[in-house]
């Protein structure tokens, strides 16, 4: 469910009053996730609901820039600088806990000027795939967990981050996965965290430690796939605001250390009959039915051409490698975190998949939505799953892209996706990592300076 189920423009402006709100912030996610937008008076609000900002937002990089004499993009996007009409979404309205005077959050869809909606913008495109399944009538039920990395502030990018230090005075110096000691080390940051989530009628769920220094996980709880997106995108400006608070930084990059392991989202998935609310993942007899095979299928022939969707950066590939709690590899097994989909040990009306490909880096709507493109494609096209892997997939052949490029050539090459997400979402898309990767080319790293300055 939204964060304010079945909320209309009427109960938006009452909820605002109510809260005595002076300001809002109105909110777009862009492509990489950032929210962009504008803050307006109440007042402004109020009366200029259907607010405009360039349709160029949603086209940039994540450092700011636009690519140039790209023609997919050119052809995507419009050479006037056209602008958006921005509409909010009731539903998602929320306060700001950490601001000084009572402010609200409200997430937007983006509309072209004849009514219909920008069909590149992360939420239209998870819209989109919702379609397709709502047109069958299937629902999905999607479950996220998001792991991230706490660490001291750190205002020179030229060096590497550390672990933050703790109530004890000291920082983490070795693992402590499922550790409460370790975990309570951050009490006061996470007692706010959990007060702002309350604030905010964020559903969250368990916390744990993970297995790197200061690396922590959170679980949300499972339902709309929308929904849970604009949780995910919430919590995670949430979460930075939290550890500013507290002296360190929240960072959501899949590799942020050296030596650590990387962090991930993995989204449990299932599809329920829209009517009866049945788990179409189980036959009448509660075995597993033809139409989670055809599911995991789905994801097996399409999650490579996906990856650049997520596993959207440079830095992503550096989480994807051997023996690090990540898989590199496509393969399915049974209560198995060594494979690329898990399947957890559940109920009949529970049964699901867990995709552990998806890097925590990746963009909540986006990755939501190509995620369950390729199970959609699956059933649909009814493919077949290899057979389940039985031990550990650790040592099993790469299947997945090992660097951005190889991804973004697979994208744009599989059609079957582009049909699914949108050929224009993929047109700009694709042009905007190739600019990031680039641009990420220009940069010469301290391995390269140490290993090769002297030696070649």
């Amino acid at each position: 469910m939204s964060i304010r189920e079945n909320f209309s423009d009427a109960d938006m402006d009452l909820w605002l009053n109510e809260n005595r709100v002076t300001e809002i912030e109105c909110l777009v996610p862009d492509l990489t996730g950032v929210a962009r937008g504008k803050i307006l008076p109440r007042a402004k609000f109020t009366k200029e609901r259907g607010m405009r900002i360039p349709e160029a937002v949603l086209g940039m990089t994540v450092t700011g820039n636009y690519p140039t004499e790209n023609v997919a993009y050119d052809r995507a996007i419009s050479n006037t600088d056209r602008d958006m009409i921005l509409r909010a979404d009731p539903g998602s309205i929320t306060t700001v806990p950490w601001a000084m005077d009572p402010t609200a959050q409200v997430i937007h869809d983006c509309y072209f000027a004849d009514g219909t909606l920008v069909d590149y913008a992360p939420r239209s495109v998870l819209r989109r795939v919702l379609k397709l399944y709502a047109d069958r009538g299937w629902k999905p039920v999607v479950g996220p967990e998001l792991e991230f990395y706490l660490t001291e502030k750190n205002i020179d990018p030229d060096l590497p981050l550390k672990a933050p230090v703790g109530r004890s005075g000291r920082a983490e110096t070795s693992r402590q996965v499922y550790s409460i000691d370790a975990v309570n080390e951050f009490d006061p940051l996470f007692e706010d965290i959990y007060d702002y989530c309350a604030l905010m009628n964020l559903d969250v769920d368990t916390l744990i430690h993970e297995t790197g220094a200061g690396q922590m996980g959170l679980n949300f709880q499972h339902g709309d796939a929308l929904a849970l997106a604009d949780n995910v995108f919430y919590f995670k400006r949430t979460l930075r605001e939290a550890a500013l608070k507290h002296g360190m930084y929240a960072t959501f990059m899949a590799k942020p250390m050296a030596g650590e392991p990387g962090s991930a989202m993995h989204i449990h998935q299932s599809v329920s009959d829209a009517v009866t609310g049945h788990n179409i993942f189980s036959a009448p007899d509660g075995s597993p039915s033809a139409i989670f095979k055809h599911y995991i299928g789905g994801l097996q022939r399409y999650t490579p051409a996906a990856m650049a969707i997520v596993a959207p950066y440079v830095n992503s590939y550096r989480r994807i490698v051997r023996h690090t709690a990540a898989p590199i590899n496509i393969q399915w097994g049974m209560d198995n975190r060594t494979v690329g989909f898990r399947i957890p040990i559940s109920g009949v009306e529970q049964r699901r998949v867990e995709n552990r490909i998806i890097g925590a880096d990746a963009n909540p709507y986006l990755a939501m939505a190509v995620t369950l493109a390729c199970g959609y494609l699956g059933m649909i096209d009814q493919l077949e799953p290899t057979p389940m892997i039985g031990g550990s997939a650790y040592d099993h052949s790469f299947e997945l892209p090992q660097g951005l490029p190889q991804a973004l050539e697979m994208l744009r090459s599989e059609d079957r996706l582009r049909a699914v997400l949108g050929e224009r979402f993929i047109d700009v898309y694709t042009a905007i990592k190739e600019l990031e990767h680039q641009e990420f080319m220009t940069v010469i790293s301290p391995w390269e300076r140490e290993h090769l300055l002297l030696h070649v």
